[in-house]
């Protein structure tokens, strides 16, 4: 069992689990062998002459009944699986759209424009004119301009490309893969992998790349943006990670999912003092909220509402007897979830037109009757406390931290109220106290140790000085561990450690959930504009890593960060390993394109080698890679000085 995850809390449970016979996706992944065809890449079932299976020695002389070879098939693949990703990380953008555009007209119940300086500072983006308007009329505009950008039928493109430095944007101009539209793109893709259209594999990745950068430039960054507008720009919040945040003596209510609409309308109906007066009534001291996968980001970033784990956690939460209800709306949510809740008296309920779950609860949410569907489920929770019939088991594991980091609140660390600015950051990397910076972000994989390539990773990236910025489970695995905590500066090299003391923040800075690596994306392009670094994300001595990542929106996600200049390094095996000429493209051919490349490696040391070689290499490229003494000036110096 030890092999299975780091975390004591979750190895506690999962002994519980192996005692009484439950299953866990854990249990399963070791009872299932992947198969080794499909994983590869190597296997179409693409049309029903299929399906078409290439292995073999001669595997790259072989071909499919429709003549395709090995990496036209990896190649179609791959860009079905990113044009999933993008998909669903842009529908959530779709979802917000549409709430801000409701709020807008007034058509919902309960929600507000909480930051209007935000909503003026993205009109700004849009080049829409916000000064002397009313907000609701800014919204509107807003909203439509932004649900545009998923449907455009005329020439142009998505509307966040602008926020890219220019020498990024004349790029993609050049190699044809500027996004038009989320919609147009992932359906274009889903077209290319028909049989019988597509079928040159530099061409199809392209596409694989257009259509990624729709996501990461435009459905999941407005996704971000718009989140800060209806719920507020989040800032350093306090709390806690693990299952030991959830409470015996209170209702444990467990939000599960990726869109905050919901999880924050649950938020404000728990402190309503009647449902506060009727927990009591029905036994307990309380209401408890905490939150799973990335919904647990989203409110724990503005709310400060505890996350009681990353993604492999969600059936533990369960084991533990204590979850009165799991709520949960869209991607990550696990089947088995359905079987394993009345085992355990959990009250388990869908919310999201798009996805119904066997053995679930359904209470279908809409944003015009918000906080009444949030009171309905937050009153079934309690009903259920009383309904507790077999001993409740929390593992006393948990680490406080500090999350929150979004572009805005990282410029006013560094700069304060009236000087707010990047400037500091890239001054401690020209001067080398800073090495770099890399993201480590992405999922869980229970074919991998829960959170041990993750937790190596950032231990050996602090102490060689670089910055470490985390989203998704990634960023709450670091939490579980105490890596979201500014006191634990003993793992950082000196220099990295001397600047994270002088601005008083974390060593790894939790940026959000998955959607939110388009924040990291806006840094990027900040620090860009600051000057001193280069003038393209592709000079940066920066790199993206997933060391656990599972889904297709990690694809799209790693695939928009390679396309936007960065080295990205995806843990585990690569699923088009069974093409080499793929592989070629990926790495060799989209450095030589966008700057960035895209490498799988299982190996985490590995990792780290390739991540502070290829932030060497950059900071030589600028030539910052000689450390420099610090000069003291005398008053003389001084008055030299051009302010």
């Amino acid at each position: 069992m030890a092999n299975r995850s780091v975390d004591p809390a979750a190895l506690e449970m999962l002994a519980r689990a192996d005692a009484e016979g439950y299953s866990t996706a854990f249990s399963r992944a070791e009872q299932m062998k992947p198969c080794p065809i499909g994983a590869e890449g190597a296997c179409c079932r693409n049309c029903y002459m299929g399906p078409c299976r290439l292995v073999g020695k001669d595997a790259d002389e072989k071909r499919g009944v429709c003549g395709a070879d090995v990496h036209v098939i990896a190649a179609r693949n791959f860009v079905r699986a990113v044009a999933a990703g993008a998909a669903a990380h842009s529908d959530h953008g779709r979802d917000l759209a549409l709430t801000l555009l409701a709020v807008a007209r007034g058509e919902t119940d309960g929600y507000q424009i909480r930051d209007e300086a935000k909503l003026r500072r993205v009109a700004g983006y849009l080049g829409i004119p916000s000064e002397g308007r009313p907000k609701e009329q800014v919204a509107e505009e807003v909203a439509l301009r932004l649900l545009n950008d998923f449907g455009r039928q005329e020439p142009g493109f998505v509307s966040y490309v602008s926020r890219a430095p220019k020498k990024r944007q004349e790029i993609w101009a050049r190699y044809g893969v500027t996004p038009r539209a989320v919609d147009r793109e992932v359906v274009e893709g889903l077209h290319r992998t028909h049989i019988g259209v597509d079928q040159e594999p530099e061409h199809l990745l392209d596409h694989a790349v257009r259509t990624a950068l729709s996501d990461g430039w435009g459905g999941s960054m407005l996704a971000t943006d718009l989140s800060d507008v209806l719920f507020g720009t989040p800032g350093a919040r306090t709390s806690a990670a693990n299952l030991g945040v959830l409470k015996a003596d209170e209702v444990n209510i467990v939000l599960h999912g990726h869109e905050p609409t919901l999880s924050e309308m649950i938020v404000a109906v728990c402190q309503e003092p009647e449902l506060q007066a009727y927990a009591v009534s029905k036994g307990a001291t309380g209401i408890n909220l905490a939150g799973i996968c990335c919904t647990a980001n989203e409110v724990l970033m503005r709310q400060g509402i505890p996350s009681a784990g990353n993604f492999l956690h969600q059936e533990l939460a369960l084991l533990t007897g204590a979850v009165d209800a799991m709520v949960v709306d869209v991607q990550c949510v696990f089947a088995g979830l359905g079987e394993l809740a009345p085992k355990f008296h959990t009250e388990f309920i869908t919310t999201s037109p798009k996805a119904q779950i066997r053995g679930a609860r359904h209470i279908e949410f809409d944003e015009q009757h918000a906080r009444e569907i949030a009171r309905q489920i937050v009153r079934i929770a309690i009903d259920n406390f009383p309904n507790r019939r077999r001993e409740v088991h929390i593992p006393g594991y948990k680490k406080d931290l500090v999350a929150g980091f979004s572009h805005e609140y990282i410029e006013y660390m560094l700069g304060g109220r009236f000087r707010a600015s990047f400037r500091p950051l890239n001054d401690n990397i020209i001067n080398g106290r800073i090495f770099g910076a890399a993201a480590v972000v992405g999922c869980n994989n229970p074919r991998r140790t829960q959170d041990e390539a993750t937790l190596y990773i950032i231990k050996e990236l602090l102490a060689h000085n670089v910055l470490v910025v985390a989203t998704g489970c990634g960023a709450i695995g670091a939490g579980k561990y105490g890596y979201l905590q500014p006191e634990l500066m003993e793992a950082c090299g000196s220099g990295l450690r001397e600047v994270l003391e002088a601005v008083g923040i974390p060593p790894v800075l939790h940026m959000g959930s998955c959607v939110d690596n388009s924040r990291i994306l806006t840094v990027l392009s900040a620090v860009v504009a600051e000057g001193g670094l280069g003038d393209d994300l592709s000079d940066l001595p920066a790199v993206g890593i997933a060391p656990e990542w599972m889904s297709e929106k990690a694809l799209s996600i790693g695939t928009y960060v390679a396309a936007s200049g960065v080295y990205v390094l995806m843990g585990s095996e690569s699923p088009v390993k069974a093409s080499s000429e793929v592989t070629e493209i990926m790495t060799r051919g989209w450095e030589k394109k966008f700057g960035g490349r895209m490498e799988f490696e299982p190996d985490p040391e590995a990792i780290v080698r390739k991540a502070l070689d290829h932030i060497q290499a950059k900071r030589e490229a600028l030539g910052i890679h000689q450390a420099k003494e610090r000069e003291l000036f005398d008053m003389e110096k001084r008055r030299e000085l051009v302010v």
